[in-house]
């Protein structure tokens, strides 16, 4: 989409974070306020994500943005629910057929590439990767709940770390919420023990929403 001036909602959200970001270091003391990423006016901390499904990429909106452009061009809305999967069939084979090198991941149906899309944390970020559909598809068949799986807007998060593993359909937004959360407490080689504390006051978070 693009805007008068010729800049594209994108180009104009990013221009945006940077003024905000250099009228901040002018200001001196005092926290940023959260703003829209689209059209600048300030947001609670409880506002509404879109995800631009061509750049991977959560925008932070107000309202009447949300409401405006969730399901337009390239953004969706993030998923509104959160379930567990305690009874998910997921065997060791099976799993080794998606080759993720790290029992913690996120899956997706991507509408950008029309494929199944698995990201796992590292220390660089969100490492992606495209699922064999084959594996995917016997996945579903053992688990037909994972059909209303929302392309872009939810994610099916696999934790074999835990003991036992623990799997959840969760909305985008909290999925990549936790990527965010293992890239910056991510220490040394292998993340370290804040890693793991991160990880679990995540999935403990989670568990409080699917409560509610």
């Amino acid at each position: 989409m693009t805007e008068a001036g010729g800049l594209t909602v994108a180009e104009r959200a990013s221009l945006v974070s940077g003024l905000r970001r250099l009228a901040s270091r002018a200001g001196g003391a005092g926290a940023p306020l959260e703003r829209c990423d689209l059209c600048a006016v300030e947001i609670p901390d409880d506002h509404r994500h879109l995800l631009h499904v061509d750049e991977r990429r959560i925008v932070c909106v107000c309202q009447p943005c949300f409401f405006l452009l969730a399901g337009q061009g390239a953004y969706r809305p993030s998923g509104a629910r959160t379930v567990w999967l305690p009874d998910l069939v997921l065997p060791e084979e099976l799993w080794r057929g998606f080759r993720i090198p790290i029992g913690l991941a996120i899956l997706f149906r991507s509408s950008a590439t029309g494929g199944i899309v698995a990201l796992y944390p590292s220390p660089a970020g969100a490492t992606e990767s495209e699922l064999e559909l084959e594996a995917w598809e016997e996945l579903i068949a053992a688990n037909p709940i994972l059909e209303s799986l929302e392309a872009d807007s939810e994610a099916l998060i696999v934790n074999r770390l835990a003991d036992p593993p623990a799997y959840a359909i969760a909305p985008i937004d909290q999925c990549y919420r936790l990527v965010g959360l293992i890239r910056s407490s991510w220490r040394g080689l292998s993340g370290g023990r804040e890693v793991a504390e991160a990880v679990e006051t995540f999935f403990a978070g989670l568990a409080r929403e699917g409560a509610s």
